[in-house]
């Protein structure tokens, strides 16, 4: 095993990636509320994990590597690439960085960040307004920055598994899930049938195939 020193320990890059990631959700997501810093802050603690592991200490890797190197043999645990685990169980070959997974991590960050950015300005205007925001994603989905945030997570994951993230991913599932059961009550006393109406033809989370039929007046 070559012990590629350059890989880890590089704390700045940990501080300055975990920064990018997260201003560039806020200047987005703008939190405004108590809820709205659960979210966010939920957010980036994974965000801080992953890149932890990404660049300071391979927590995970240091964890696994008694059985990696008895399944691996000859595998060098300590490169960057290595890193990238479903590349290494899925006995892929070549840089990582290439493989169908990592492109489909890249293609599920950036719709996340387009779906994010886009939900906030629709949002934005309707809070502005006092109106209840049903344009743009909300059109289709009641929720879309929660989903948005989840498609972020999803594309880490599948760019950069850890344990830690592994653990986290449905912990903060659940947590989206429930805030937007929380928003959706605040949401129902502050418009009444109005909301009611939206909510009846729009669905939480997943999209249907056909756009709605009828829109809220």
């Amino acid at each position: 095993m070559n012990d590629d020193q350059s890989a880890y320990g590089l704390w700045v890059l940990v501080v300055l990636n975990s920064a990018i990631f997260i201003m560039f959700a806020y200047s987005f997501f703008k939190p405004a509320t108590a809820r709205d810093w659960r979210t966010f802050g939920a957010f980036s603690a994974f965000i801080v994990a992953l890149f932890v592991e990404m660049y300071g200490f391979p927590l995970t890797i240091y964890l696994l590597s008694g059985w990696l190197q008895t399944n691996y043999p000859g595998l060098d645990i300590l490169s960057h690439d290595s890193g990238h685990l479903w590349s290494t169980l899925l006995g892929e070959k070549g840089d990582p960085h290439f493989g169908f997974l990592h492109i489909a991590s890249y293609i599920f960050l950036a719709f996340g960040f387009i779906l994010l950015s886009n939900a906030w300005r629709v949002l934005y205007h309707a809070q502005r307004s006092k109106t209840l925001a049903t344009t743009g994603p909300y059109a289709r989905i009641r929720h879309p920055q929660y989903v948005a945030f989840v498609m972020i997570l999803l594309g880490f994951l599948l760019q950069w598994p850890t344990l830690l993230t592994l653990l986290m991913f449905p912990v903060l599932l659940v947590m989206y899930g429930r805030l937007a059961r929380t928003e959706e009550v605040d949401m129902r006393a502050l418009f009444g049938q109005t909301y009611a109406r939206y909510a009846r033809v729009t669905p939480r989370f997943i999209p249907r195939l056909s756009r709605p039929d009828a829109a809220p007046n």
